[in-house]
């Protein structure tokens, strides 16, 4: 399961078009790294990520994008079994939430994307987070393997 810097484009094409396609950012990006790198999810396993976009159902929380990036380092860094350390995986999720906040300047929903829901602002602000946090995780994946 490895990622490229062609592949970080790659996801962030295919974020957006599972997006584009009707998905919401959470499914749009778990989907994303689960056809680009294989990850063992089925259609159902994918369920999943349907509560998330809209910052948890429109509550205006956590963005879905990024949530879904977390669920991805969990699938690929996380532990199947409670007597293996989980420091890893929290360390690599804490560190893609800063640098997605740094980023972004905010990790809320609500506070990226203050448009009316489903207006066409909305969609577009949407549509360019999910696609660059596809990338920005591919990017963040590469380094992580290679550092």
């Amino acid at each position: 399961m490895s990622t490229t810097t062609d592949n970080s484009v790659d996801l962030k094409s295919l974020a957006g078009n599972h997006f584009r396609s009707g998905y919401n950012c959470a499914e749009a990006v778990l989907r994303a790294f689960r056809d680009s790198m294989g990850l063992p999810l089925s259609d159902d396993a994918l369920k999943i990520a349907s509560g998330f976009g809209g910052g948890f159902g429109h509550a205006g929380c956590a963005c879905g994008a990024l949530s879904a990036a977390i669920m991805v380092l969990g699938l690929t860094h996380g532990r199947s079994d409670s007597s293996q350390d989980r420091v890893p995986v929290y360390a690599a999720a804490q560190e893609f939430h800063h640098q997605f906040e740094e980023k972004f300047g905010a990790t809320c929903c609500r506070i990226l994307n203050p448009h009316p829901f489903d207006t066409k602002e909305h969609l577009r602000n949407c549509l360019k987070i999910t696609g660059a946090t596809a990338e920005m995780l591919a990017d963040f994946m590469e380094k992580k393997q290679n550092g």
